[in-house]
């Protein structure tokens, strides 16, 4: 049994070892050809909360509104001295005369692949198809990261003095977070709608939304940036009928249209 298993290692370790190669094999070959074209677009825009909502202005004077961030509450029972998080929590209230931001991007590395996946279709290469979608999602992940770090460090400039390592990194050491619309801090992918307004994603960076307000193309990445210290990813939760009345109606959309988007997060039957 114990050469079994050591026989099984062996044999795991070769195939990974394989894919790792040939994964960087085709890496080199779109670096070489620039078969695939990053794209991406970001910004960094004058904010307060009110209440659940997250204003952004048009500029320092932040007398006039370019668009409102809807954020959600936890509304699970914690523990005592547990907050119920909210994203809107993480921007400085309108209240307090404090001068904050909010940043958004959305950037890919899809631009181009089609057409590779299409040469490997017509060789009926199934394994590549897949590998050279596998590589664009990651390059993707790796341009989301990049920018941030250089929005971090040099646009927004708050960790200027940041100096991490790879496996920092890979942890998220770094202050602040860049949570997207229909992911578990902020499930209702609508918000993507407002985020593409405001970066003009589709015409800047070539990225659409479809109708189900995913991502073309697939390899893309988008979401906001938060640079608050106590910043930190949460699940949502399930959410009650009240809180999902009074959501729709800072939206201004239909509950039954919200309950749609947001039928996987409900703590009750539609």
């Amino acid at each position: 049994e114990r050469r079994a298993r050591s026989q099984q290692r062996r044999r795991l370790g070769e195939e990974a070892t394989k894919l790792f190669n040939d994964a960087n094999e085709l890496l080199n070959r779109i670096a070489r050809e620039g078969l695939l074209k990053p794209r991406g677009v970001y910004g960094i825009f004058p904010a307060n909360s009110t209440g659940e909502d997250i204003k952004l202005y048009k500029d320092e004077s932040r007398k006039d509104e370019l668009g409102v961030i809807h954020c959600l509450r936890q509304q699970a029972r914690k523990r005592s001295g547990q907050p119920n998080r909210s994203l809107a929590d993480y921007v400085a209230p309108e209240e307090s005369g404090i001068k904050d931001w909010l940043g958004g991007f959305a950037v890919t590395s899809g631009i181009g692949l089609n057409a590779l996946v299409k040469e490997f279709d017509d060789n009926q290469d199934d394994y590549n198809s897949i590998l050279a979608k596998a590589v664009a999602d990651r390059l993707a992940e790796a341009f989301a990261e990049y920018l941030h770090e250089k929005v971090r460090k040099e646009v927004w400039g708050y960790g200027a003095g940041e100096n991490l390592s790879n496996e920092e990194l890979v942890k998220e050491k770094y202050q602040g977070i860049r949570p997207a619309p229909g992911y578990p801090a902020q499930p209702d992918h609508t918000e993507k709608i407002t985020l593409f307004n405001l970066l003009n994603a589709t015409e800047d960076a070539s990225i659409q939304l479809t109708e189900s307000l995913a991502m073309m193309p697939a390899a893309s990445v988008s979401g906001f940036y938060f640079s608050h210290p106590d910043a930190e990813y949460f699940n949502l939760g399930k959410l009650n009928k009240d809180q999902l009345e009074e959501y729709a109606k800072r939206k201004d959309m239909p509950l039954d249209e919200m309950e749609k988007w947001l039928g996987p997060n409900l703590a009750y039957d539609r």
